[in-house]
């Protein structure tokens, strides 16, 4: 004889939600601030329990030699070091006589091109009359 406690129905497993987990493409180097970097300076020189250290790095996911490179450069007084650099090359300065040099370039060009049509013309003139007859005088019609 069965009870009804053995043909109880199981009930399905409860699990935690898993979170979904979103991977990016292309990982990005990471760039801190130099105020966050004094932040987290400051914090480590005040911990002075053992392991505080390493739950400081833990919780802000970095690595001891971040902490080492950036107590040099406090040291060396590169407050310009705790900023992020800007990557690539020097840009070289400008010549302040470029522009008036390519302005002019373009000036001759344009002028070359003008006194070209200006020839072509003249050619056109001469053949025309040519074909006509009538006879130009010699200085190109100047007295």
């Amino acid at each position: 004889m069965s009870t009804q406690h053995d043909l109880a129905i199981p009930r399905p497993e409860v699990r935690p939600a898993v979170p979904e987990v979103e991977v990016l493409a292309k990982a990005s180097r990471r760039r801190f601030t130099a105020e966050y970097k004094r932040r987290i300076l400051r914090e480590a020189d005040a911990c002075t329990a053992p392991g505080a250290i390493g739950a400081l790095l833990r919780r802000e996911g970095l690595y001891s030699s971040n902490l080492t490179t950036w107590r040099a450069q406090r040291e060396r007084g590169e407050l310009a070091g705790l900023t992020p650099k800007k990557r690539g090359p020097t840009p070289k300065p400008k010549n302040p006589l470029a522009a008036k040099v390519a302005a002019l370039e373009r000036a001759v060009t344009r002028e070359k091109a003008r006194a070209d049509r200006a020839e072509a013309l003249v050619e056109l003139q001469k053949k025309v009359a040519e074909l006509l007859g009538t006879a130009q005088p010699p200085n190109g019609g100047r007295p």
